[in-house]
């Protein structure tokens, strides 16, 4: 009987808890980086709505070059994409996403990938579609349009492709691919197919205008990192 008594004990103070530990996560409070603003020529951004709500903006970020890198601090959370560079048909977007000091600037992993689709971006009625990876394990697919909607849920998912850093301050790399193949749209992370779904899951009133658009990165709030290697091929 104490053994049970223990044990009920234990999974109410889980319960209570982890609600307590989500709700913390999600109001931590972005931050102002300072010098922020976009440096890399021909290139634009957008922070999430519901940063915007906030009073947060595009120069509350930074995006820079560095060498063959762009580098990412945020600040809200944001995406950045350059307007001549556009995927229609059949394509596949990758890239290689490194966080060289895991969660330094955050409370708890904070994702960043991949996005394709990009329709009307900085508008009210821009709609695109992201995969991005937490340094954990995990990985989430969401969209834009104009409305956020989530594809494996609200918090994403765990998948053993995704790569976790060895511990709080150590680095951690992603590859994140995006392709559009016929009627199937994917995500892949680190060489393994971790989501995919028909287009008419993802195209449609409310979602995504069409899987044609502009392309780009992706940065969660609070969280460092660079870009290498943003390449759109043909299939």
């Amino acid at each position: 009987m104490k053994r049970i008594g223990i044990s009920r004990f234990v999974l109410l103070v889980a319960s209570l808890t982890i609600p307590v530990l989500l709700s913390a996560q999600e109001q931590e409070t972005s931050r102002t980086v300072p010098g922020g603003g976009i440096s890399v020529p021909g290139w634009k951004g957008v922070v999430d709505p519901n940063e915007e709500k906030s009073g947060m903006k595009v120069d509350d970020a930074k995006l820079t070059k560095e060498g063959d890198s762009l580098h990412v601090t945020t600040g809200p959370a944001i995406t950045y994409w350059n307007p001549k560079d556009v995927a229609t048909g059949n394509y596949t977007v990758k890239a290689t996403f490194t966080e060289p000091k895991f969660m330094n600037l955050n409370t708890h992993p904070h994702p960043y990938g991949i996005v394709i689709a990009g329709n009307d971006m900085g508008t009210p009625q821009q709609t695109y579609l992201y995969c991005a990876a937490y340094g954990n394990g995990r990985f989430i697919v969401r969209g834009f349009g104009p409305e956020p909607f989530q594809m494996n849920g609200r918090r994403g998912e765990d998948n053993d492709a995704v790569h976790k850093a060895a511990a709080v301050g150590q680095p951690v790399t992603q590859d994140i691919a995006m392709s559009v193949n016929g009627d199937k749209v994917s995500c892949s992370v680190n060489g393994t197919e971790v989501w995919s779904a028909d287009k008419s899951a993802v195209v449609g009133p409310g979602k995504l205008k069409s899987t044609d658009g502009v392309y780009g990165i992706r940065f969660a709030h609070n969280t460092d990192g660079t870009v290498t290697g943003l390449t759109m091929t043909k299939q």
